[in-house]
């Protein structure tokens, strides 16, 4: 096939799949007539979150009427998920002939394939100059391939956490460092500041953005979103508040991931977004291997009546949110975990208090994943523990009673092959 031949190619044109610098990707963007200075832009920074995030405003603005290119890493079931133009997907034959032109103007000097998949993205982007672009940034943001815009409309910062620990210096492997690679190159607009973990993170951004001139909104202090008793959600900001109905989407964090659309969009002066696309819009989000419940297809028909979701989550943060959604269930919950080799697989599953079996499985197609066994052996604090080598084995075995909850985790890697695979 036309369009992975040229990835493997393109694939190739580094030894490393990152390597953190602004350099290449700004040379090749140059040779492109610098397409990321001709589009207008809303970035997304941050360690859990940015995805749907960008996607509950990409709802909201589709109900707006609004066209968006969306940016988004990695993909789920396949590469195409990262380049959407027009409110449209680009097809096999369109995304590759886009990348076959961004290769010949590189002219096969050294660059990572991610540096040339945002270079085409941006490329694309230049050709709706009018369009609202969503851009979820990679690793750290300071370097990252995504961080050459001169301006923008709005910087969001969703909930930061510790994640991607081994491409931080030996000494500062910290939740500090990591907030001033995300923060401290935000550009001069509006940054909108996501409910975090604790206080004291939130604190350590504050310092870290106290001398950029955007206006800042900050969760629950310049908006924020609550249940109420009569079981309605209340989203409120300085302009005002709005009832909003119930989202599609499941979760407590989800529910703050959206209010931070919200405030987002409202901060953006020159958009026009009325409560009636806000409304509409949240009941219509689509959330790939974020809380995603499997309704039908070859995996829902094993477990028949029970419950079957499939969730992304990869770091303490997505374990902890993803714990509470757990917890929130009145039944015996099942996990089955596959996990990268890179994860700190012990600390993830610390957050899970009340689960009734652990199988571990392997990931396909994933050379570095940790295989099934071995992470088995890793947490063998667990009782009801147990390893399968795929999926299908791994949902036979558990033993299931009426009503239960079967949970599929631990990475985004393997939540693209659970959906593949039903």
């Amino acid at each position: 096939m036309k369009l992975q031949k040229i990835i493997n190619r393109l694939q190739k044109l580094h030894p490393k799949e990152i390597d953190l610098s602004l350099d290449r990707i700004k040379n090749l963007c140059n040779k492109l007539d610098n397409p990321q200075d001709k589009i207008n832009s809303i970035s997304v920074v941050g360690t859990n979150g940015k995805y749907s995030t960008i996607q509950a405003m990409y709802a909201i603005l589709k109900e707006a009427n609004y066209k968006c290119n969306i940016y988004t890493s990695p993909h789920i079931k396949k590469i195409n998920e990262r380049f959407v133009f027009n409110n449209q997907e680009l097809n096999d034959d369109e995304l590759a002939n886009l990348l076959e032109k961004i290769e010949r103007v590189n002219e096969n000097l050294p660059i990572t394939f991610f540096e040339i998949l945002t270079s085409a993205y941006f490329y694309k982007a230049a050709e709706f100059p009018q369009n609202i672009n969503l851009i979820e940034t990679g690793l750290f943001h300071r370097f990252d391939a995504t961080n050459i815009l001169k301006k923008n409309l709005a910087s969001v910062v969703t909930s930061i956490g510790l994640d991607h620990l081994d491409w931080l210096p030996k000494n500062e492997k910290t939740i500090t460092r990591i907030i001033f690679e995300k923060t401290s190159t935000l550009l001069n607009s509006n940054i909108i500041i996501a409910s975090q973990s604790t206080n004291e993170i939130s604190n350590q951004i504050k310092e870290v953005i106290l001398n950029n001139s955007s206006k800042k909104f900050f969760f629950n202090e310049d908006y924020n979103c609550s249940l109420s008793e009569n079981n309605f959600h209340y989203y409120e900001d300085k302009r005002g508040g709005i009832k909003l109905p119930t989202p599609n989407v499941y979760g407590q964090f989800q529910l703050e991931n959206i209010s931070t659309a919200i405030a987002t969009l409202r901060s953006i002066e020159l958009l026009n977004i009325n409560e009636d696309c806000i409304k509409k819009g949240i009941t219509k989000i689509n959330n790939i291997a974020r809380l995603q419940e499997i309704t039908k297809g070859n995996l829902k028909d094993l477990v028949k009546n029970n419950r079957l979701f499939v969730d992304g989550a990869h770091n303490q943060l997505g374990a902890k949110v993803l714990n509470k959604f757990l917890e929130s269930f009145n039944c015996d919950k099942h996990i089955i975990l596959g996990m990268m080799a890179n994860k700190d697989h012990q600390k993830f599953m610390s957050y899970f208090k009340n689960i009734s079996t652990l199988t571990t499985i392997d990931i396909p197609n994933q050379p570095n994943s940790i295989n099934g066994k071995e992470l088995k052996d890793k947490l063998n604090i667990f009782k009801n523990i147990q390893y399968k080598e795929n999926i299908f084995n791994a949902i036979k075995s558990i033993p299931v009673k009426e009503n239960d909850m079967i949970l599929i985790t631990g990475s985004l890697y393997l939540a693209g092959e659970i959906l593949n695979l039903n």
